[in-house]
């Protein structure tokens, strides 16, 4: 089912996102060599505390999940592509890191991700992630009344293939509102002008995941929720919440 929110409804949300873009600020700032993903878990935990919010990804647990997610951002560190739970893995120089973040506050949900290097950056690590924002940006230009979830599927796979990346397959974007996920699914590649019909009220969580290497296979690891590059090359992931308004998108979840 496909919620249309009103436009209070979506200034509600707009507050959800705000608290994850200073939790994803926060983390970012606190982000350094020899810091521990769980450390920056506590620093996002923090953010929400304050703002008087929870974390929908604190305990949530999909059928394909062996046991809840134990933390309220998903760390994923070098080949891993999404779904990283924090550890005491200490970053080191050159890591590239996507955190993903989500808040619920007075009942709506913000949820947004992004990717950058610790201490002195890669140059094909910052081509990568600068590219994951390109098809963001491409794919949140395309959210607008009268296009079709194909449409923003289409931007999003041409910038990723276009630069030679992969792009993992069956996983995508997705709606958000009340709960984290919700109707419809975002696929991150696609045929323009197919699918569903794009409304003024439709709040999207827009998410491109690239594979550094070109190849769209992946694995899960052991923990059962990272999903990892099968050929051991890094990947990056960038997303923010998007309403779709008549007006033009409107991201919610800009600092």
């Amino acid at each position: 089912m496909v919620e249309i929110k009103t436009d209070t409804s979506v200034d509600a949300m707009r507050e959800a996102g705000r608290v994850v873009a200073e939790a994803l600020t926060a983390v970012r700032e606190a982000a350094g060599v020899g810091v521990a993903l769980r450390e920056l878990d506590e620093v996002a935990r923090a953010v929400l505390r304050e703002a008087g919010a929870s974390s929908p990804f604190l305990g949530y647990h999909p059928s394909w999940a062996p046991t809840p997610f134990p933390a309220v951002i998903c760390t994923s560190v070098n080949d891993a592509i999404v779904h990283g739970v924090p550890t005491g893995y200490r970053l080191r120089d050159g890591d590239l890191v996507s955190v993903d973040c989500g808040a619920t506050l007075d009942g709506w949900v913000g949820d947004a991700a992004v990717t950058f290097g610790v201490g002195t950056p890669r140059p094909d690590d910052v081509r990568l992630a600068d590219t994951a924002r390109a098809a963001l940006d491409a794919g949140i230009a395309a959210a607008v009344p009268g296009n079709r979830i194909g449409d923003i599927a289409h931007a999003i796979g041409r910038v990723c293939r276009s630069a030679g990346y992969g792009i993992p397959q069956g996983f995508g974007g997705h709606g958000v509102g009340r709960t984290m996920h919700e109707g419809p699914d975002v696929p991150n590649e696609g045929r323009a002008g197919r699918g569903l019909l794009l409304r003024h009220g439709m709040v999207l969580a827009i998410e491109p995941m690239l594979i550094g290497g070109g190849r769209d296979a992946f694995f899960a690891d052991a923990d059962g929720w990272t999903l990892r590059t099968s050929d051991g090359t890094r990947a990056a992931h960038a997303e923010h919440t998007v309403a779709i308004t008549d007006a033009g998108p409107r991201v919610l979840t800009v600092r």
